[in-house]
């Protein structure tokens, strides 16, 4: 991830547009752009597990047709009977141990940096519904007593404009600032549904009854789009998830206009 980085920062220097892949594309087969300490965590650990599964394949493949090829009775006519080895069976023990152990240091560091809240500056709570989702910012309160709610409805294909996603596109985005410690609290009013958005590395169910909390530290600006991760009836498909990160100025002025609209 480092070297991506240094690589975005030299296109900026010489004037190159840098664009984001922060939501799903036609043939897609890896992971969206990171915007959180978190997703880039999970991408870093994913790439470092395919090290070790591309090693662990290539020697495997390699046991495998050594013995393909010597084991057979073209080039073998009298079999040989082979004894156990205490010392080759120590070491497809031992090996295996070492390597489960070096992923999990990392795996488990991430796994709770993942839970960690950080003192949130801002604190939203989602509320899925059949087929919806609701959001409170409980954190301001208006003259008249009331907080800031609204619903956020997929936006049908036919009203869609030119540039917006199909399926991902939603009437009232959450606004939320740029290098903020932000807490999502998630739950639901009818059934199980899932509050994901891939380019945040967050996936956190929303269970009646129940209040779960995920931590938000998104690091540049930019739409993120995720869906509801979890089948929650025949809508499915139609509850999408858009998070706009802005300026905490601009975010600032949202807060106001929606408390004096």
């Amino acid at each position: 991830m480092k070297s991506v980085n240094t690589i975005v920062i030299f296109l900026i220097t010489f004037g190159y547009e840098v664009i984001y892949n922060d939501a799903p594309v036609l043939w897609q087969t890896g992971f969206q752009d990171p915007a959180t300490p978190v997703m880039e965590g999970i991408i870093n650990l994913h790439h470092d597990f395919i090290f070790f599964f591309i090693l662990i394949f290539v020697f495997v493949l390699w046991i495998l047709l050594r013995a393909i090829y010597f084991f057979n009775s073209r080039v073998n006519k009298v079999a040989i009977n082979y004894s156990h080895g205490t010392l080759i069976e120590l070491i497809w023990t031992i090996i295996p141990i070492m390597i489960l152990m070096t992923i999990a240091v990392p795996s488990f560091a991430l796994l709770y940096s993942i839970d960690e809240i950080i003192n949130p500056a801002v604190t939203v709570k989602a509320v899925g519904h059949q087929w919806y989702w609701s959001y409170e910012y409980s954190d301001y309160i208006g003259e008249n007593g009331e907080i800031i709610n609204f619903d956020s409805y997929i936006i049908p294909e036919e009203d869609l404009e030119i540039g917006q996603f199909r399926l991902l596109e939603v009437d009232n985005r959450i606004i939320v600032p740029v290098n903020t410690h932000v807490r999502v609290i998630v739950t639901s009013a009818d059934v199980i549904h899932s509050w994901a958005v891939p380019s945040l590395g967050v996936k956190c169910d929303g269970i009646p009854g129940r209040l779960n909390q995920i931590s938000l530290f998104i690091k540049r600006e930019g739409v993120y789009y995720g869906q509801c991760s979890e089948l929650c009836g025949v809508n499915h498909g139609f509850i999408p998830i858009v998070v706009e990160a802005v300026p905490l100025d601009n975010y600032i002025d949202w807060i106001q206009k929606k408390l004096y609209a």
